[in-house]
């Protein structure tokens, strides 16, 4: 990684009007989060501001006409990357009894790992938790706290279960499904393991677990009450 962030320090913008000619002002905008991001899911949020503009094809100065400092760049990066591809949709269709809640959980987690779960999505994620930013808890406590508690209230309702009522236990009940399902991404497109199976068929390995056993998971988390 140093060496490549060498290379980075050497680079310069193509232009003088801050790389491949003028640009809308949106459209400049949008292809420096583009290229941003790309930048801190390689390496990470510590570069250097000269690197990333250098990485965007702008010159520093036109860097901080768009975005006045490092931190509101990142902000913009978190809501574009991380969060923005998350669907709403998808804790609709979550709680759609029309179909049995294995069924949900396997069209949600095969949409959730090829949209969410990508390389870029993941280095982005994990280097921002290195660097103790904000975009981890805010995306857990924005989204994943949620996605948690649907899945296990409607896997609970399906099988006539009580569930404590912690929702602190109720979460890592959740976490069990969609720990599984990150570290697979993680082990495949970060470790470049786990390749031999197709992903659909890991995920509904993981799922059939979680669903089967999951009468034994509240029990066992009912007993520390």
């Amino acid at each position: 990684m140093e060496a490549k962030s060498a290379k980075l320090r050497s680079e310069k913008p193509r232009n003088g009007n801050g790389g491949e000619g003028r640009l809308p002002y949106d459209e400049r905008r949008a292809q420096i989060l583009h290229h941003a991001a790309e930048f801190f899911s390689e390496y990470g949020l510590t570069g250097q501001t000269r690197s990333l503009a250098a990485a965007c094809g702008v010159s520093q100065r036109l860097l901080y006409r768009f975005f006045p400092n490092k931190a509101a760049l990142v902000r913009e990066v978190y809501q574009e990357t991380i969060i923005g591809p998350f669907r709403a949709v998808w804790l609709a269709q979550l709680t759609d009894r029309s179909m049995g809640v294995e069924e949900r959980l396997n069209h949600f987690y095969r949409d959730y790992f090829r949209t969410i779960l990508t390389r870029k999505w993941l280095r982005l994620f994990l280097y921002s938790s290195l660097a103790e930013s904000e975009m981890a808890p805010d995306y857990i406590a924005a989204i994943i706290k949620d996605l948690m508690e649907t899945i296990t209230r409607e896997t609970a309702l399906e099988q006539g279960v009580d569930l404590p009522d912690d929702p602190d236990v109720l979460h890592e009940i959740g976490w069990t499904l969609h720990g599984a399902v990150s570290h697979f991404a993680i082990r495949r497109h970060l470790y470049k393991a786990s390749r031999e199976v197709p992903a659909d068929r890991v995920l509904a390995v993981q799922i059939a677990a979680f669903v089967h056993g999951f009468r034994a998971m509240v029990e066992t988390a009912g007993e520390g009450s």
